[in-house]
């Protein structure tokens, strides 16, 4: 927080992400009451929204490193922000229909595959390497504030609006005045104060150069396939959620908000332990992958949807105590000229996969009951962990000692 341009940046975070939680929630909503819809709608409309990171980001990562950030991330923000507006438009006027989200849901995606390299790198740029971990943190804290408030509030205002189409317009539409608030602040910041790298020389092969280079990077190879595993079968809480409160315990907007939020304050928990930590263990990042998978087995056996809302906080920091730890190793390790490609192929690989997962999810739900998308989920999660460790000594083996980036604690 002694960074004035970080201050800046997190200010207008914490306005657009309560935006975008809000929004999460309502187009789930809106899938869900247009005639017809369940659990692979939902599915395919989450998936869709991230098909555009499995296609896009790594490309998205060359673009990062090609152009200034603070200005690409204006336009990344201005397009989510059309994206948003022209769904709340359509749902206000009460003539949404499912292939209308699908599309919007896509467009919406594009803007964030090339949005997320950026803002992940520009952390760096923010404050500089020593306080990256803490950065991380904090933004996390916000981020997981966000997603306390957002669903809680969507819900509260979808079931005052009357629950229907309508109301889950204008949800989405505040989300999209949300992104002025990002845009403005990112003007408002003092370029002179940015520890900005040269944007890279376009050239050709800068893609294959990225991947060349974590070829070589046991322990970045071995974070990348365990967040495979939990982004692509444990982390589709919106569809879970959704078929939790509704189809086993019969529950309704408001309580489809309160797991967000139930998610959300275990969240901020680690999100604000992790802000604290000045080293990154990657024992720490196992025992919250393992955690993480149990607690997903746990919570689809809870009788009661009290019980459920109890166990979410659990989920939730097993999660970002994962992710945070996955992303400050990458970001401080990785060479500067190449960051913005590789946390380009890390988003990729962490939210790229929702397109595979989700309608499978979506279908486990729909053939086998909603407990069974959290069973298989965490089954996969464990697996995901022995197959990362596995991974990791044979990327050591055959990776000579001169090739790999210096190693961080693991303690």
């Amino acid at each position: 927080m002694s960074h004035p341009n970080y201050r800046l940046y997190l200010a207008g975070s914490v306005v657009s992400n309560i935006g975008t939680w809000m929004q999460r929630i309502a187009q789930d909503w809106l899938v869900l009451s247009i005639p017809g819809n369940g659990g692979s709608e939902l599915g395919i409309t989450t998936g869709l929204q991230f098909l555009p990171i499995l296609l896009l980001s790594p490309y998205a990562g060359v673009v990062a490193d090609l152009f200034p950030k603070r200005r690409l991330l204006q336009v990344t923000q201005a397009a989510m922000a059309l994206a948003a507006a022209v769904l709340a438009v359509i749902a206000i006027l009460g003539a949404a229909q499912t292939w209308h989200v699908y599309v919007l849901a896509f467009a919406f995606g594009t803007g964030a595959a090339f949005d997320a390299p950026a803002r992940q790198a520009f952390v760096s740029e923010l404050v500089g390497p020593d306080d990256v971990p803490n950065a991380i943190g904090l933004n996390s804290a916000a981020f997981n504030t966000a997603r306390l408030v957002g669903p809680a509030l969507a819900g509260l205002l979808i079931g005052t609006l009357g629950g229907g189409m309508v109301a889950t317009g204008w949800v989405i539409g505040l989300n999209a005045v949300s992104y002025l608030a990002v845009i403005g602040q990112l003007h408002r910041m003092d370029p002179g104060r940015l520890l900005s790298t040269r944007p890279s020389s376009r050239r050709r092969g800068m893609l294959r150069d990225g991947l060349v280079y974590l070829r070589g990077q046991p322990k970045m190879l071995m974070i990348l396939v365990l967040v495979f595993f939990v982004g692509t079968f444990g982390m589709n809480f919106t569809i879970t959620s959704a078929l939790m409160a509704t189809e086993v315990y019969g529950k309704g907007a408001s309580e489809f908000g309160v797991l967000g939020s139930a998610l959300a304050v275990g969240s901020l928990g680690g999100a604000l332990l992790a802000a604290r930590r000045t080293r990154v263990r990657l024992r720490l990042l196992f025992v919250a992958a393992i955690g993480f998978g149990l607690a997903l087995i746990a919570a689809a056996v809870q009788p009661t949807y009290l019980l459920f809302v109890l166990f979410c906080p659990l989920l939730g920091l097993a999660t970002i105590t994962l992710l945070n730890s996955a992303n400050a190793t990458l970001q401080i390790e990785s060479d500067p000229d190449l960051r913005g490609r590789v946390m380009a192929i890390y988003m990729t690989i962490l939210m790229g996969g929702t397109p595979l997962g989700a309608p499978v999810i979506g279908w486990i739900g729909e053939q086998w009951g909603a407990r069974w998308t959290l069973v298989v989920g965490g089954v996969l999660v464990l697996l995901g962990v022995l197959l990362a460790l596995l991974v990791h000594e044979a990327t050591r083996r055959r990776t000579p000692t001169h090739e790999r980036v210096p190693a961080v604690t693991a303690a």
